[in-house]
């Protein structure tokens, strides 16, 4: 998921999508311990992408404390 695609999301969206992304990391290193893991850079995506969704969620809530605290 690219970064645009997640600016264009709202806040639940994102925090739906980060608790899917994280199951799935779960999942993903279950897997690896277990040696049934096909790709293992699989794991690295997941993570950035957990990190892209964090990034761009705190970033939103900054934006939005600091418009309703210039009203």
């Amino acid at each position: 998921m690219r970064s645009r695609e997640v600016w264009e999301m709202t806040p639940e969206e994102i925090q739906g999508k980060l608790e899917d992304t994280h199951a799935e990391l779960f999942n993903l290193r279950f897997q690896f311990l277990t040696g049934q893991m096909q790709n293992n850079a699989r794991l690295r995506q997941v993570r950035r992408e957990i990190a892209r969704l964090t990034t761009i969620l705190r970033a939103k809530r900054l934006q939005r404390m600091q418009e309703q605290g210039a009203k």
